[in-house]
């Protein structure tokens, strides 16, 4: 019946060194880049500003990180629960629920602002582990502020 549907049930799952050996898990030696996005809600105001965002309010913004590296020797540039973990710990406790007036750098809190700001901690978190990581590199950091508004900072202008 399963069949019929166009999907199976696998009999048997592949075993390392018996159906794959080890050194046939990195199946190349290219630059690749993964992709991880979140979202955060925050409040902020804009200064020196004549417009709406010039009083306090908020946002539901969404960042999309890229970033490059070569596979290690099990296949994996980054795992998705790294970037997760540098995330929560070293980013978005600055960001999530909070007055980013407050608890960024002195700034305008603008998007195009805040997302360099973003990119340099992603950087400098993976400088940090750059032994895990075979040359990680941001390559793009999107900051959305609305569904329909964004900025975005990439390597080679930051370089």
């Amino acid at each position: 019946m399963a069949e019929m549907f166009g999907f199976r049930i696998v009999d048997r799952l592949q075993k390392i060194d018996e159906d794959i050996k080890q050194e046939e898990l990195q199946y190349h030696n290219k630059r690749v880049l993964v992709s991880k996005e979140f979202t955060f809600d925050a409040a902020h105001h804009l200064h020196c500003y004549e417009g709406k965002c010039k009083n306090l309010h908020g946002h539901t913004y969404k960042v999309i990180f890229g970033i490059s590296g070569f596979v290690n020797e099990i296949g994996l540039v980054i795992d998705f629960g790294d970037i997760k973990e540098i995330w929560k710990e070293e980013i978005e406790v600055y960001l999530d629920h909070r007055y980013l007036n407050e608890t960024l750098p002195n700034m305008n809190t603008t998007a195009e602002n805040m997302v360099v700001w973003i990119y340099e901690k992603m950087q400098k978190s993976l400088e940090k582990k750059e032994d895990l990581y075979r040359e990680a590199k941001v390559e793009f950091v999107t900051l959305y502020e609305t569904p329909t508004s964004y900025a975005e900072v990439r390597r080679e202008w930051m370089e």
